[in-house]
């Protein structure tokens, strides 16, 4: 088993809670604010123009994630910690900004965004760390997800997990960006720490002590998001509310089966769950 438990169980309860506060994200955004036509949210509608259409967008996609891999590659080599804090500041400012803007207006959004960025990147607090990570992949997703259609979603999907396991397994430039972002407490993703207790005051000084985190990567939770998010706009409501359960499964298989010694990528996994649940989703609407 990955981890104990105890920690595998509350991983997968906030991975699957992160994914149905996105899903209601996106369906409140995307689907009641256009059909009441009430939305004043310019910059939050999904007929934003993509860069590319069709499959090319998975590929475009991946290219950006490359991108942005050689260059967080570049700022570990120097030691740039200072630009991770900063870059990581503005992402989690924006995805909370679009995932809040729906519900209380940009104005007010941007506000609320503003202040738990600032408390998550230069505070190291759990609660606040996993709260604001429950709607940040809604607020990407949101935006991202009307780009792509079933098969060019589907294609990022598989492309991703090839990725995935790749940086994982040969390459093992994804272990060292987790390595490094959750040494400088920029971690974009789930921590889960085997204890949450602290040293009392009063108590001699010593070494600070280490205690043993489970990590879950944010893209993640946010690639199988934005293919339900999908599965939302291309299927219906109740076919795409069961991506995550089948997203969960997988996932739950890479945790309770891996070892705690070795480090896996989880999107081959979730990706296949991701599949599995379509499938059943089509089975499902040929025998109704």
């Amino acid at each position: 088993m990955k981890h104990s438990k105890k920690v595998v169980g509350i991983m997968l309860a906030i991975f699957l809670l992160a994914q149905f506060i996105g899903l209601g994200i996106i369906y409140y955004d995307h689907v009641n604010l256009q059909e009441s036509s009430a939305s004043n949210l310019v910059f939050l509608e999904p007929e934003v123009e993509a860069p590319v259409e069709g499959i090319n967008m998975s590929f475009f996609f991946i290219t950006l994630i490359l991108i942005g891999t050689g260059i967080a590659l570049l700022i570990i080599k120097f030691n740039l910690n200072w630009i991770w804090r900063i870059w990581f500041l503005l992402a989690v400012l924006g995805a909370l900004t679009f995932a809040f803007a729906p519900f209380v207006g940009e104005g007010i959004a941007f506000l609320i965004a503003l202040v738990f960025a600032i408390w998550k990147v230069f505070r190291d607090n759990f609660w606040v760390h996993t709260g604001t990570e429950l709607f940040i992949y809604g607020g990407i997703a949101t935006l991202v997800f009307p780009w792509f259609n079933l098969e060019s979603v589907s294609i990022l999907l598989i492309l991703i997990a090839i990725y995935d396991a790749y940086a994982v397994w040969k390459s093992k430039h994804m272990i060292t960006l987790a390595k490094s972002q959750s040494k400088a407490k920029v971690f974009a993703g789930l921590l889960v720490p085997y204890s949450l207790k602290k040293k009392k005051k009063g108590k001699r000084k010593g070494p600070p002590v280490k205690v043993r985190v489970a990590m879950l990567g944010g893209g993640d939770i946010a690639f199988p998001l934005i293919f339900a998010g999908v599965v939302m706009k291309d299927v219906g409501l109740w076919q795409s509310l069961l991506i995550p359960l089948f997203a969960m499964g997988g996932l739950a298989y890479l945790l309770w089966y891996g070892n705690e010694k070795k480090f896996y990528p989880a999107m081959p996994f979730i990706g296949v769950g991701c599949f599995v649940g379509l499938g059943v989703v089509w089975v499902i609407q040929m025998l109704i």
